[in-house]
Formats: structure tokens, C-alpha cells, sequence
């Protein structure tokens, strides 16, 4: 063996002053995975750890909408009448609401890729339109059309993240 292996007596002393300094090395320093974070950190950017801040700073938009949404769900279930099924899609759009917007901020910042889920949201919501209003009633047309949506926003969306994220196509 050469020398690097072997320890030097005089540097610090006893094994327990090594041991001490080892210790404290350990607490001071940044785990390994972080360090490499910081490292490809691009400037003006959030580290891949930092979710992205909201707009409208502290405010929890997002909680707040899921928690009213879950009320109404509770309340159109113990509801009886007409209104009942109207009030539990209703709870059920205003807390889907506030998991798009949480998930439509972290992929707009590079935070995390949300491509699936965003293309179809923007499938449903045309077909729900198309479907309710003028368009074609037809499922064969409409199933044509949610599909080519989603196809085209799915890669509109894969290549606006991996500009956001620095080239990764998901995180």
C-alpha cells in the first residue's frame, strides 16, 4: 500500500479527536445528493428542491380550493332532491380546479412535469364543451377529437417543460 492509505500520527492526535472531527464535518456538511443540485443550479431559477412560489405569495389558493371543494362533495352527498348530483360535480370541479392550478404552476416553472395530466384536462375540457354546446354530438367525432387534443397538447406541453426544466423531459 502506498501512502495515501495510511493515517499520519501528528496531524490531529488521538483516534477520539479524529472521531470528534469527523462528527462535526458530517453535521456541517451538505448531503451529497443536494450538492449536485446546487451545482447544475441554472441562475434566476429555483433549484430543482424549491417548489415555485404562488402569484399571490402565502395565500393557500390551492388548499383552500380543495377544502371547499370537499365540503360541497359532503354536503351534495347528504343533501336529498334535484341538487344533490349537481352539488357533488360541482365540489368535484372546484377541488379539481385547485389541484390544476398547483399543477399547472410547477410545470410552467420546470418544477415537475405534469404533461399527462395537463393534456387531458385540456382533452376533457374541449370535448365537455364541443359536446354541451354547438359542436358535434357524435362519440365517434368526439373521441377523435379529445384524442388529437390531447396528442397535440401533450407535445406542446413536453417541450414548453423541457425548456422550463433545462432540457429534462420529466421530473
Amino acid at each position: 500500500m502506498g501512502k495515501r492509505s495510511r493515517k499520519r500520527a501528528g496531524e490531529l492526535g488521538s483516534r477520539a479527536e479524529r472521531d470528534a472531527v469527523r462528527r462535526e464535518r458530517r453535521t456541517e456538511a451538505v448531503p451529497l445528493g443536494k450538492a449536485r443540485l446546487a451545482s447544475r443550479r441554472v441562475a434566476g431559477r429555483p433549484g430543482a428542491d424549491e417548489r415555485p412560489e404562488a402569484p399571490w405569495g402565502g395565500f393557500p389558493l390551492s388548499e383552500l380550493l380543495v377544502a371547499l371543494g370537499i365540503g360541497v362533495i359532503v354536503w351534495g352527498a347528504l343533501s336529498d332532491g334535484d341538487t344533490r348530483n349537481e352539488r357533488i360535480g360541482g365540489g368535484l370541479i372546484i377541488a379539481a380546479l385547485g389541484g390544476l392550478e398547483l399543477a399547472v404552476r410547477e410545470h410552467l416553472a420546470g418544477f415537475r412535469s405534469h404533461t399527462t395530466m395537463l393534456a387531458g384536462a385540456a382533452a376533457f375540457a374541449v370535448v365537455t364543451v364541443l359536446a354541451l354546446g354547438p359542436g358535434p354530438h357524435t362519440l365517434g367525432v368526439l373521441l377523435i377529437i379529445g384524442v388529437l387534443v390531447f396528442a397535440t397538447s401533450f407535445y406542446g406541453l413536453r417541450q414548453l417543460f423541457r425548456r422550463r426544466s433545462g432540457g429534462l423531459s420529466f421530473r
